[in-house]
């Protein structure tokens, strides 16, 4: 349990330990220019740009993003849910914050020119800058602020558990707006809600062009209105959308803007297939690619004429300050991967070592932790102040959380191989299965043990099918399905499959969306994050724990602590990650001389279109 303050004294002390502005520091009447997770906001209330941008950066130009896919859909609040959103349209609204790629988590005023926060981090209060409006000339209001966190909230399953603690949201005058939470103390949840993406009532709630009432609920491809930095200008169903910079954004001279959002024109192209995408790059269709199959980036580019002349660059940036766990996932809610034993026999005939040999070129690490690349990862055996969030959990949790730190199994030699089959063998016997006719057998129902890889992209046959083959020599047959994105989506969504890849990014500041994650109460919603359907009351606790911690070394006690339970219950069958980005481009393009701290390459944000390069590469089309 978290000690009993009183609430001026833990607003104090929260004020100084997580948000670096005490109250004798912060502006008449508390208003805040900016909340951060760590220490003290790098950026004082009179900056004028974000160090990793130029506010001199040329504008105009045209960049071409792939995506592989299609879309049906411009509806932000109804995306995850019903039909493919356009990806690009998250650039046509405004948050009411803006979070700096130069610190782990901190946000400064966008939308909203000033935080205020409640008693006991039991409310936050944001007030919204005079002059802020939408593309339609209408001011951007308290109203837009409250109904957007309502529609949000009520009608995208990720939201619905991101605010679930929020119990309301007041329009205070025009220009000002309250959220109450349930519970005090929630560090991070004043700048979740900063984060906001702000959606125009008076629109949504209006008529289209052929006098029909727009329906908040339902997909549309509908051009809608947004107040960002650009506007969708025109769009082909499913296969390109086309972006374009507005010229009088009432926000282009913000702190936070200057030197951002330079491109003219954004195009995203969209093709259905991964090999059809490199290709596609190669013929210069679009301009960006980031590379995450290995095999692409060892043989795919090195001899064509465009890497070999400089006119496509490959590049690697690092991925700093994130962590990673990216998986074969089981699906807990079938009786088959009930048991930890099973789902450990899974990870043993795993030969990852050969996997990078011979498919990956050498270039990934296996991930050990759900934080994986980050400092919030575990590893040895738990620390002093874990042990005091574990111990009260003692009868909750694997003994192997205390005992043994968290390895996955090592091949890569016959031996190491014969070793780990022959261990999974025995943990599946004593499960209750046994081999007959070289068939692993439920012993109680007679059933063969037999799984079903989904998957929407064939790139995943490579490394499946050898998978395959170690499972078969268990007495494991298996199969893998590709179907499309839609498809997949919605089996997903109905918790249909057996096994899947997913993948859970972490910022440096775990919090609220930990719950979303592995929380009992996110295991049954459809379209939720916890795609495995984790429901375990320690893992609740210690998410808890996460959310709640008073200072940065707690936020790293719980979160290792949480690593640490996850990963002994073998939910998942760790896949591999490399610690850098690998990108490809065509050399039409400048980019500021320092790179975010956080945000690996910031392409396409802080890059710009140079007339010289693209003189020399040849203009895009």
């Amino acid at each position: 349990m978290r000690t009993a303050l009183s609430g001026r004294l833990v607003a104090a002390t929260l004020a100084i330990l997580s948000f670096g502005l005490p109250a004798s520091a912060a502006p008449e009447g508390g208003w805040m220019h900016a909340i951060t997770l760590m220490g003290q906001p790098k950026y004082g209330p009179d900056f004028k740009h974000f160090d990793y941008a130029d506010p001199d950066a040329p504008k105009g130009g045209l960049v071409r993003l792939g995506a592989q896919g299609g879309f049906d859909n411009f509806n932000y609040v109804v995306s995850g849910l019903k039909g493919d959103l356009e990806g690009g349209i998250t650039l046509i609204y405004d948050t009411l914050m803006s979070d700096s790629a130069d610190e782990p988590f901190t946000s400064y005023g966008l939308v909203a020119e000033g935080v205020r926060l409640g008693d006991d981090l039991s409310s936050v209060s944001y007030r919204l800058r005079e002059g802020a409006r939408w593309h339609d000339g209408k001011p951007i209001t308290a109203e837009d602020v409250v109904w957007s966190f309502e529609v949000l909230k009520a009608n995208s399953p990720f939201y619905s558990a991101y605010y679930q603690t929020v119990t309301k949201a007041e329009a205070k005058g025009e220009r000002e707006v309250t959220f109450t939470f349930s519970e005090a103390g929630n560090r991070e949840l004043p700048q979740v809600l900063g984060q906001l993406r702000i959606l125009p009532k008076h629109w949504w709630t209006g008529k289209d062009a052929q006098g029909k009432p727009r329906d908040v609920t339902q997909t549309t491809l509908e051009i809608p209105l947004g107040s960002g930095p650009y506007r969708l200008a025109k769009f082909d169903p499913g296969r390109s959308a086309t972006y374009e910079r507005v010229a009088d954004y009432w926000g282009k001279d913000l702190p936070v803007n200057l030197g951002r959002n330079n491109f003219g024109t954004m195009r995203y192209e969209y093709f259905r297939d991964s090999t059809v995408l490199i290709e596609a790059l190669k013929g210069d269709l679009f301009d960006f690619r980031t590379e995450n199959v290995a095999r692409n980036w060892a043989t795919a580019y090195d001899d064509f004429p465009a890497v070999k002349e400089g006119r496509l660059v490959k590049e690697e940036f690092p991925d700093r300050g994130n962590g990673i766990m990216q998986a074969f996932v089981f699906n807990l809610r079938k009786p088959k991967f009930a048991d930890e034993r099973v789902r450990r026999a899974f990870n043993l005939a795993m030969n990852f070592e050969e996997m990078n040999r011979a498919l990956f070129y050498g270039l990934y690490k296996r991930i050990d932790s759900y934080y994986f690349g980050s400092e919030l990862a575990s590893s040895d055996l738990p620390a002093p102040d874990e042990l005091a969030l574990l111990e009260p959990l003692k009868d909750k949790v694997p003994p192997a959380v205390f005992a043994t730190p968290y390895t996955n199994p090592v091949n890569g030699s016959p031996e190491a191989v014969r070793a780990n089959l022959r261990e999974a063998v025995r943990l599946l016997k004593e499960a209750g299965y046994e081999l007959k006719n070289g068939q692993m057998t439920n012993v109680r129902t007679g059933e063969p043990l037999t799984v079903e890889f989904l998957e929407f992209q064939s790139v995943f046959e490579r490394v499946v099918l050898p998978f395959a083959a170690q499972l078969k020599l268990i007495g494991i047959n298996s199969n893998l399905r590709v179907i499309d994105q839609a498809q997949y989506q919605n089996r997903l969504r109905a918790f249909d499959f057996d096994i899947t890849t997913s993948s859970w990014p972490e910022s440096l500041s775990p919090g609220n969306e930990q719950r979303e994650y592995w929380g009992s109460a996110s295991a049954d919603k459809q379209g939720s994050r916890n795609i495995a359907g984790i429901k375990d009351p320690a893992i609740d606790a210690l998410i808890e724990k996460v959310i709640f911690a008073p200072d940065r070394p707690g936020v790293i006690a719980a979160t290792r602590a949480l690593d640490r339970v996850l990963l002994a219950h073998h939910y998942v069958v760790p896949q591999w990650a490399s610690g850098v980005s690998r990108t490809l481009r065509w050399n039409r393009f400048s980019r500021p001389k320092i790179l975010p701290q956080y945000g690996s390459s910031g392409f396409p944000t802080t890059w710009w279109y140079d007339e010289a390069l693209a003189a020399k590469t040849g203009a895009p089309r």
